[in-house]
């Protein structure tokens, strides 16, 4: 029997309440209140019917009122698992009738190109439409209706969304959502209205919206986005705001539609207002800092022209000033006041609260999956139980950085639950590939086709240490070298070094000397840090040379072979100065390097000489992606003693890559010309270069972001500019001083692409002011090489 009638009631949604309620009214007949001995539950296709039990307030042994009637249809509805819920009496059971909504068994999409199918189904699914859930047809149509607000935001206004639900057996259906986008609406004119200051196109140069151009069919900027004009206006505030306009505002924004909906007109109503200067700068709040400390750091100053970019970064300098000492989360609030409309001044403040000082609990790393924790960790400034630093944070990130052994360094200071004091510090890290393994087949433009085996890793299994072992056979050069590097051989950062070589050239294959000069030896370096930035170096080798020349000779190499025969055996020492403050080991794009180096034989060799050679490079940012590098090389030997020149096989030598693009490599200054000749007296008809004691060179680059992978950290693409040349200044028999006008110089573009086998760097350069008798290459590339 249902509560006041024997026909079955069919309520639905709030419905439902009110109609129980009514059935109940007819009490008189019997059949309320009244103790339940029972429940039955009917109508169950596919939930448990523990879970109507789970949901119902009404159990066995419960007297069963008005009142939790009414409670329990409205429980079972607030579920959301049932459709129709009848509840009756049968003697003293108590019936619970109900009808479950369908479940989805699968979700359709078509037709969304803007929107990625990924996100989109994410956004389904955390609307409660996805596979397995109950199905309810008002949570449908009200993503339907935000799909068509997300394409209206995107200046798409035909889009159309079509939903369809197909039933299935055992009470399930299939969602079919059809959507169509149509075409995004192109912006037509952007419009200030009010600006007197500043002409449109100086306000609109930093929009990401603009009209229709030459070049939007490639960039995209003049399709209508809610979001990027919201980012737009927000610049425009801050344009005006930057240049002492506090009381600039937007009054107003129209976006309107051609009546086809494919164009767009956008215009924005301004008051300028008056141009303010700073009155009075101070700081208030809890000063944990002394006063005399923060000011330095206040760039806000008196009689300036107010600018709220200043401020802002005035707010984070005090915040990274704070932070170094332990207040990691100090909050800092530069703010204007006290504005004199007659004077258009106005008095700005700083409020400090620096918060609790906080302390390191732990470091934590990931993303170091080949790379041990001892090798990064011994890079770090920020330590355990410390005071948490800002700057130490960020100088151990850089410092991680510069290893050249990830992509990607992030660094964040998240609290401790339930702590006002403790922080966490997490590194996560991205690995790159940091040398070259396995590249058994090759070419370069100095050897030519390169077959052979060689390992050459910066970070020998995750150990932080570099080791290269290379078996190698060419055109030109058999060679087998091994050289270790260990940079902590301490642990308070001294590092060592060792190599082993061993190279044999074939003269009658080589095109880029006048002789073959064979060599066997081994060096061993150690370096110490002398400051968070600075090495000093110091080294010995020990190098055996054997000379060997072909038909045609240079007269001053026959000479000097005649005079000092052709074997040496030389003992070198050495020491560098190198400082480093690059953000990167590899493909940097902030900061700058500098090597001061010389070398010198020492007495007890069969030749006595020095070379010293200093090569630096810093990079300008331009923007966030385009960034300006220069480079610069300078290197000069002599003899010294009784040893009056520079042995010719020491030599310097230019061109190539890394060097003098457009020219071949090692290809530049003197050449044996009028100075070679047969043994019967014949002369050479192909003069080689012979290099010189004087080397400089220059190089300007451009590095922009690469077209089909813009924000890509393994590939960089650059315009260049190179110049530079090798003299001859010792040797009377060599007409080749330094002469400005012999410098030589070439452009093009190149890109370099950090591939698993090690760097890969390709350039079309032209050169500029070859002369007569120059070697030039258009295309030149290198596989391997470092750079």
């Amino acid at each position: 029997m249902r509560f006041g009638d024997t026909t079955r009631r069919l309520c639905k949604g709030w419905l439902a309440i009110t109609c129980l309620v009514a059935a109940t009214l007819a009490n008189a007949n019997g059949n309320l209140p009244f103790k339940v001995h029972d429940i039955r539950v009917e109508g169950l296709q596919r939930l448990p019917v523990e879970r109507v039990y789970s949901e119902l307030p009404i159990q066995a042994g419960d007297t069963v009122t008005r009142d939790n009637v009414v409670r329990a249809v409205q429980t079972l509805f607030a579920s959301g698992n049932f459709e129709d819920v009848q509840l009756g009496r049968d003697g003293d059971d108590l019936v619970v009738v109900v009808a479950e909504r369908p479940s989805i068994a699968r979700i359709e999409l078509s037709g969304n190109k803007s929107i990625d199918e990924d996100n989109l189904r994410k956004g389904l699914t955390e609307a409660g439409l996805a596979e397995g859930e109950v199905f309810q047809r008002s949570t449908l149509e009200a993503i339907a209706g935000e799909l068509e607000r997300q394409y209206v935001s995107q200046g798409r206004y035909g889009a159309s969304i079509k939903t369809e639900s197909i039933p299935l057996p055992r009470n399930r259906v299939a969602l079919k959502i059809e959507i169509y986008e149509g075409k995004a609406a192109r912006i037509r004119d952007i419009n200030v209205v009010g600006n007197q200051l500043f002409d449109d196109e100086e306000l609109l140069k930093d929009f990401e919206l603009h009209s229709t151009g030459f070049w939007s069919f490639i960039k995209g900027d003049d399709k209508y986005s809610r979001e990027k004009l919201s980012g737009d206006l927000e610049r425009l505030r801050s344009y005006y705001l930057d240049r002492g306009y506090i009381n600039f505002s937007i009054e107003s924004t129209q976006v309107s539609v051609s009546p086809d909906r494919r164009s767009v007109f956008i215009t924005v109503n301004v008051a300028e207002g008056e141009q303010y200067t700073v009155n009075n700068v101070k700081l208030a709040g809890d000063l944990v800092v002394g006063e005399d400390q923060l000011k330095p750091l206040l760039i806000v100053k008196k009689g300036q022209v107010f600018s709220q970019q200043l401020m802002t970064y005035t707010n984070d300098l005090i915040k990274r000033r704070l932070g170094n000492e332990g207040y990691t989360f100090a909050e800092v609030r530069g703010q204007d006041h006290n504005a004199d409309d007659e004077n258009n001044t106005v008095d700005v403040t700083f409020y400090v609260e620096p918060g609790r000082k906080v302390y390191v609990r732990r470091i934590n790393f990931s993303g170091n999956a080949k790379t041990t924790d001892e090798v990064v960790r011994r890079e770090l400034r920020q330590f355990e139980n410390a005071p948490a630093n800002t700057s130490l944070v960020d100088l151990s990130r850089q410092r991680l950085q510069r290893l050249g052994y990830f992509s990607v360094v992030e660094a964040d200071t998240p609290r401790v639950p339930n702590s006002d004091d403790l922080v966490d510090v997490e590194f996560k890290v991205e690995e790159q590939p940091s040398g070259s393994i396995g590249a058994n087949v090759g070419y370069s433009d100095a050897s030519g086709f390169i077959f052979g085996a060689n390992v050459t890793q910066n970070n020998w299994r995750g150990s932080g240490n570099r080791v290269s072992f290379a078996l190698s056979r060419s055109d030109v050069r058999d060679s087998y070298s091994f050289s270790h590097y260990n940079p902590y051989y301490t642990l308070d950062g001294v590092s060592r070094g060792f190599s082993l070589f061993f190279s044999e050239i074939d003269y009658d294959e080589t095109s880029v000397a006048s002789y073959a000069a064979d060599r066997l030896g081994g060096s061993v370096t150690f370096g110490y840090p002398i400051s968070e930035y600075s090495r000093l170096s110091f080294g010995g080798t020990y190098e055996r040379t054997d000379i060997t020349t072909g038909d045609f000779v240079a007269v001053d190499i026959y000479n000097f072979l005649v005079k000092e025969g052709n074997k040496f055996d030389e003992y070198k020492l050495n020491a560098s100065l190198s400082t480093s403050t690059l953000n990167r080991g590899i493909f940097p794009d902030r900061g700058w390097s500098s090597t001061l180096g010389l070398e010198v034989a020492v007495p007890g060799s069969d030749y006595g000489f020095y070379r010293a050679n200093w090569t630096g490079q810093k990079y300008f940012p331009i923007s966030r992606r385009w960034t300006l590098r220069m480079r610069s090389d300078v290197a000069y030997g002599d003899g010294y003693g009784d040893d009056e020149v520079l042995p010719f096989f020491e030599n310097y030598y230019s061109g190539g890559i890394g060097s003098v693009r457009g020219y071949e490599s090692r290809s530049l200054g003197p050449r044996s010309e009028g100075l070679s000749y047969f043994l019967n007296g014949t002369v050479d008809p192909d003069p080689d270069p012979i290099g010189g004691n004087l080397l400089t060179e220059a190089s300007l680059e451009l590095i922009f972001p690469t077209p089909f992978a813009p924000e890509s950290r393994s590939v960089r693409t650059f315009l260049f500019v190179d110049a530079g040349n090798v003299f001859e200044t010792e040797r009377d028999d060599i007409f080749a001083d330094f002469e400005p006008q012999d410098i030589r110089t070439s452009a093009g573009i190149g890109l370099s692409w950090l591939t698993a086998i090690g760097p890969l760097s390709f350039n079309l350069a032209k050169a500029l002011n070859d002369q007569s008798g120059d070697d030039t290459e258009v295309f030149q590339f290198s596989l391997g090489q470092t750079f």
